[in-house]
């Protein structure tokens, strides 16, 4: 069963400027959101099978949309997260099922890898509900100038019978990071860690 998709949005961040210094180049943060119809609202299903499939849908729809508004290719990606808002008619499960399974092979295509787990955020809510979207690097989970996230809210979504699903990529880490730990160079890339 294909994704029933009302919408979808795009919205790109650039921030040029931190605490008063110039960033550059600036950073920037794309997320690509769609808004599903679900087909499990109302009712109790064992089976969430339809929704794993969509979200392997979703993954690379969206994971292209984002980078294609960054402007850049998979590969030059640095960090991703994916988020989802379940409608009053849903249950948190369906987040999961949509977010977990399968969604994170086709992303990790359309970027041309990604070791480290995608971070990911669910909730349940109505019209307008904001979610925060966790950032990480795609190849090394320990870098922290890239530990991030995005806000995203559409304003009239999700519906009781709808969910909002999000991915956001960035082309850099955070504006000004000074915490120290594993730099972008020091990436091995390998366990998903380091």
């Amino acid at each position: 069963m294909p994704a029933v998709i009302r919408k979808i949005i795009v919205i790109v961040e650039e921030t040029c400027r931190e605490a008063g210094h110039a960033v550059a180049p600036p950073t920037r943060k794309a997320a690509a959101i769609a808004v599903i119809e679900n087909p499990f609202a109302g009712r109790r299903v064992d089976d969430l099978a339809p929704l794993i499939a969509i979200g392997e849908e979703l993954g690379e729809l969206l994971a292209r949309r984002a980078i294609a508004a960054l402007g850049i290719a998979g590969s030059a990606a640095q960090s991703y997260g994916k988020a989802a808002i379940v409608g009053e008619l849903g249950e948190l499960e369906h987040a999961a099922a949509l977010l977990h399974p399968k969604m994170g092979t086709p992303v990790r295509a359309v970027l041309e890898k990604g070791a480290a787990l995608i971070p990911s955020a669910k909730k349940m809510g109505g019209l307008g509900t904001a979610i925060d979207v966790p950032l990480g690097h795609k190849d090394a989970a320990f870098v922290r100038s890239h530990f991030d996230a995005m806000e995203v809210r559409i304003a009239d979504a999700p519906r009781g019978a709808e969910i909002l699903v999000a991915i956001v990529v960035t082309d850099s880490g955070r504006p000004a990071p000074r915490v120290g730990g594993l730099t972008v160079p020091q990436i091995k890339g390998v366990d998903g860690l380091r």
